[in-house]
């Protein structure tokens, strides 16, 4: 039987920063378990960025989960897809690059035992994977294996949209990862040479070479293997028909916010009452795993354009082969574009210490359901607040490992996140009806402007709404009762032998999408598993604080000239929108 160092579980995004950086070091044998298939280098539905929307609900990339009805959403089943290749959701995601807010680092360094997480720690843990084409700084990284580019948002409709975010009373913010979130700007993509740049191409396919990393794909792990409270090794099949099983010094758990937690019920970690009612003995009495559950939901506002602009022409199955031709042979035309290459992020009343509504701009109206849009010509923006106070559970329904969990986010189950989704849409719509857009306003499509009062937009929002694909915290970090793993070593509490890195640790949401600080977790955590000397706190890097009246940049910046009494931004009851 094979023994490894390291068993890591998920060649995702944590995963593959695992697996390079572990194994970097030539005394230590990693072997990582993938049960999606590889990521083929000539794939264009997984490489062309702008192929992004087709792998969602097909099973050969998307594992398709799907959440229990929900009560407060007129008891839909709520679909997350979940990348089922190497590379796990970064193969098929939305290629955006967002750290969140400082501040969101911050909150995690409040919690008892998270002090090593505070920005101050993560930021020189984001700057090393970086590497940023739009210029390295006291903020962003520039030599990393993560090659970042800007979205060029040079088009008409990108153009009426940033002019109209600053008619609206929104100041611009050259980048959302450095100084400054708050504002709209242009976005970083993990796009590089016009193709995507998963964490797999970034980390684990340049180290392929290294004779002591081995990776498996279609390598499905159906078991822990335990000694006590030891884990010991894992049992896994292989193609879905031979079984196999390797013992491990340590197996790290990073399959991601459904998969982890999963694993660790199956193997009696967990909730003794959830537990007994399926049939599993309890090993470690850990109430915290699956609880906590957090995630982003999205609609999106859609316009009809008076002008042929926008990219809806080329949406057209006839043009495929076309598309693809000139992506792969010229780097050029629609097929390079992630579509999501600009937005910002605003505080929608002043009660909240920063931003709490994300925007996503596209040159275009398409729906992701399969539905047809009403308009060839349009655009529309991504919406929904980013740390809703609604806390879902994630539950194991057997021993069958493969059979998906119940997973209950509770979606709009708080009178807080209800009224933040009233202020959300109405900041849109000012937002969208300001004068740069009048050339192209050829109106609303949906919701519709008959969708006014409160209660007609959250029966939109509840008719309407997706999940932005983020689920995370089913196993935080902590020292509470209802934290799982260690933050110091990212242990499973009461177990030996057993780690988590991945977005379920995560004890809070960040205000962005999850992907850079998943990656982020996953650089600091493989210092803290390989008993490296952690990267020095970089604590004279200033963030901006709108509470604290900071100026828009970067001390002596001429630019604060302009904005420097605008450091509040309106308040989403203040703002009218245009008709």
């Amino acid at each position: 039987m094979a023994h490894y160092d390291y068993v890591i579980v998920g060649g995702g995004s944590a995963g593959s920063v695992l697996a390079n950086r572990l194994s970097a070091d030539e005394s230590t044998k990693v072997l990582v378990l993938e049960a999606g298939r590889s990521d083929w280098k000539m794939d264009p539905l997984i490489h062309m960025p702008a192929a992004l929307m087709f792998p969602s609900g097909n099973p050969l990339y998307d594992w398709r989960y799907a959440s229990e009805p929900e009560p407060h959403m007129f008891g839909r089943r709520i679909s997350h897809t979940r990348g089922k290749v190497l590379g796990g959701s970064s193969s098929i995601n939305g290629m955006i690059f967002q750290r969140g807010n400082p501040l969101d680092y911050e909150r995690w360094a409040g919690d008892e035992g998270m002090e090593g997480w505070d920005y101050a720690h993560t930021l020189p843990y984001f700057k090393r994977m970086e590497n940023c084409l739009s210029g390295a700084d006291a903020w962003r990284g520039g030599s990393g294996p993560l090659v970042l580019t800007r979205g060029p948002a040079d088009t008409p409709l990108f153009g009426a949209f940033l002019e109209a975010t600053q008619q609206a009373g929104y100041p611009p913010t050259d980048d959302v990862n450095g100084y400054r979130q708050e504002g709209f700007g242009k976005f970083d993509r993990n796009v590089h040479k016009t193709r995507r740049l998963s964490a797999s191409r970034a980390y684990l396919h340049p180290v392929m070479y290294r004779k002591n990393l081995s990776v498996e794909t279609n390598a499905f792990v159906t078991e822990l293997v335990t000694q006590g409270t030891r884990i010991t090794g894992v049992k896994y099949l292989k193609f879905g028909k031979q079984k196999k099983q390797v013992t491990a010094g340590e197996v790290i758990l990073a399959g991601g916010a459904f998969n982890s937690p999963q694993l660790l019920q199956l193997t009696g970690i967990g909730d003794p009452e959830k537990l007994g009612k399926v049939g599993v003995n309890t090993l470690v009495d850990l109430p915290g795993v699956g609880s906590n559950m957090q995630d982003h939901l999205e609609v999106y506002l859609q316009y009809k354009s008076k002008e042929p602009v926008g990219i809806g022409a080329w949406l057209n199955y006839g043009l495929a082969p076309i598309i693809g031709a000139d992506w792969l042979f010229r780097r050029k035309g629609v097929g390079t574009s992630n579509h999501f290459e600009a937005g910002g992020f605003i505080r929608s009343n002043e009660d909240v210490a920063y931003p709490n509504q994300m925007f996503h701009f596209l040159p275009i109206a398409v729906r992701y359901d399969g539905q047809k849009s009403e308009s060839k010509y349009g655009y529309q923006v991504h919406i929904g607040p980013m740390y809703s106070d609604v806390r879902g559970t994630l539950d194991i329904k057997s021993t069958d490992p493969f059979e998906h969990p119940a997973l209950r986010f509770n979606y709009l189950s708080t009178e807080n996140d209800r009224r933040e989704w009233v202020e959300m849409v109405r900041s849109a719509r000012n937002i969208l009806n300001q004068e740069a857009f009048d050339p192209f306003n050829g109106g609303e499509m949906s919701p519709g402007f008959d969708t006014q009062t409160d209660d007609e937009i959250l029966d939109w929002v509840r008719r309407d709404a997706e999940t932005a694909l983020h689920p995370s915290c089913t196993a935080k970090m902590g020292k509470d009762d209802m934290s799982v793993v260690d933050p110091d070593t990212m242990k499973v509490h009461g177990t030996e032998g057993l780690r988590v890195v991945d977005a379920s640790v995560f004890p809070y949401i960040t205000n962005g999408n999850i992907y850079a600080p998943t990656m982020m977790v996953a650089e600091k955590a493989s210092d803290l598993i390989a008993g490296n000397h952690v990267l020095e706190p970089l604590t004279d890097v200033p963030y901006y604080q709108a509470k604290k009246g900071m100026p828009l940049y970067p001390e002596g910046d001429p630019r604060n000239d302009g904005w420097n009494a605008r450091t509040d931004i309106p308040s989403a009851e203040t703002a009218t929108a245009r008709k």
